[in-house]
């Protein structure tokens, strides 16, 4: 069946998007505004986008916003990004609740903060994976905003490293989760399949063993 999204709803688009483009990795965004409160939200529509320079793009807004991640953006130019681990999954769903602007989502989950080495808002201990970065751009697409951050320091769980000199990560040992459809779905990403890359070579030749 073929839905033209000329004709098709926001609320419909949103919904076929949700439904296939799966799964999505989980950005747990934290920011602080200029008074110091801190501000904690999770967005799936989040990847990584480009290695030099290192970049990461969250969209904010849609069916489901948050005013003050974007908000502490813009007035900051600072945020930092959590990756949920299937352990963390519960307080993430807390702090997705559309809490009163003086919570501290991050208190109301009993999430623990540790201070970011470069930038002020603070990551978070029980996530593997922590991203400090600062704007690199701030595209408007309608309802969205694409959130566009240069990473300046990524951490790593210590014993999720095989080797640091090298930048081998245990990615399975990560636990992490990614977004899948409805109101609740999730996926965890240590159901993996190895399928290797085929080098030109080996390619050209395969006709003619």
């Amino acid at each position: 069946m073929m839905f033209d999204f000329a004709t098709t709803s926001p609320n419909n688009r949103y919904k076929l998007l949700t439904a296939t483009v799966v799964p999505r990795p989980i950005a747990w965004v934290v920011t602080q505004d200029a008074q110091g409160g801190i501000n904690m939200a999770p967005f799936s529509f989040f990847n990584a986008f480009s290695s030099n320079p290192p970049v990461l793009g969250v969209s904010i807004g849609g069916p489901h916003t948050d005013k003050d991640t974007l908000a502490n953006i813009r007035a900051t130019g600072q945020f930092v990004v959590c990756l949920v681990p299937e352990s963390a999954v519960h307080a993430m769903n807390i702090t997705a609740i559309d809490l009163p602007p003086e919570v501290d989502e991050m208190a109301e989950a009993k999430l623990t903060p540790v201070p970011s080495s470069l930038v002020k808002p603070p990551r978070v201990a029980e996530s593997p994976v922590a991203f400090e970065c600062q704007t690199h751009q701030l595209v408007p697409l309608g309802g969205n905003t694409l959130v566009l951050g240069t990473i300046l320091a990524a951490h790593v769980q210590d014993d999720c490293v095989l080797d640091a000199a090298k930048c081998y990560v245990d990615t399975p040992k990560l636990g992490l989760i990614g977004r899948m459809h409805g109101g609740g779905g999730y996926a965890r990403t240590t159901d993996i399949i190895n399928v290797p890359r085929i080098p030109l070579a080996d390619w050209q030749a395969r006709d003619k063993g």
